[in-house]
């Protein structure tokens, strides 16, 4: 799919990437990212020489009409691993998966935000990241997608022509954390400093709030 798409990314938005070589070439990995689009689960991608298995909503694979489908399809040529968001067990089928995924030898890009953001800005990360990189062991890279919002925000279906960059920083140091017990306060702090390493190379506002809550508050009106 990348032979296709990948001309076609390059000559329409010329991303550009730096911090590539952090990424290790071969072995698991996580990039731990900012979520500001639906173009992002491509741009990543894009820019990096390896593919990067993301969690994608279940809701992408079972889409109707043509966009659906082509939704669809586009997922699973991608090899994106379909998440149930809506059940009860959510959050720990979403790490069994992904640690499957590291357990192949694999590159997985997570967004710890949970879902895409509202308006831009970076909001508080779910703990689920940083229980997954404590337990796995594999490398965390901080990483973001600059542009992507102006060129596809939310509601928008299709990406209009724009400058977009990606970034990523080094990978971070587990072993700050070791000695500590496993638990709510540590995943916590965890998350958050992964949360801080992402708005160092995104440059976004922070929001100390869940995404999805703001969501709903604007749904509600």
């Amino acid at each position: 799919m990348k032979i296709f798409l990948g001309p076609v990314v390059q000559a329409v938005f010329h991303p550009s990437v730096s911090g590539r070589e952090h990424v290790p070439t071969v072995g698991p990995a996580i990039l731990a990212g900012n979520h500001v689009s639906f173009s992002d689960h491509f741009f990543v991608p894009h820019v990096l020489h390896r593919k990067v298995i993301y969690l994608a909503k279940a809701q992408y694979f079972t889409g109707q009409g043509f966009v659906g489908t082509v939704t669809a399809s586009l997922f699973n040529a991608l090899g994106q691993k379909p998440v149930d968001r809506d059940s009860g067990r959510a959050g720990l089928a979403a790490i069994a998966t992904a640690g499957e995924v590291l357990t192949e030898g694999n590159l997985l890009g997570i967004y710890p935000e949970g879902t895409r953001s509202p308006d831009g800005r970076l909001y508080r990360g779910r703990v689920g990241v940083a229980r997954l990189w404590v337990e796995s062991g594999a490398p965390l890279l901080p990483c973001a997608v600059i542009g992507s919002f102006e060129v596809q925000p939310p509601g928008q279906k299709m990406p209009k022509k724009g400058p977009v960059a990606v970034k990523f920083g080094p990978p971070m140091d587990l072993a700050k954390y070791d000695g500590r017990k496993r638990d709510a306060r540590l995943y916590r702090e965890i998350t958050d400093d992964i949360m801080r390493a992402i708005q160092e190379l995104s440059g976004q506002e922070y929001v100390n709030e869940y995404a999805t809550d703001v969501k709903e508050q604007l749904a509600a009106g």
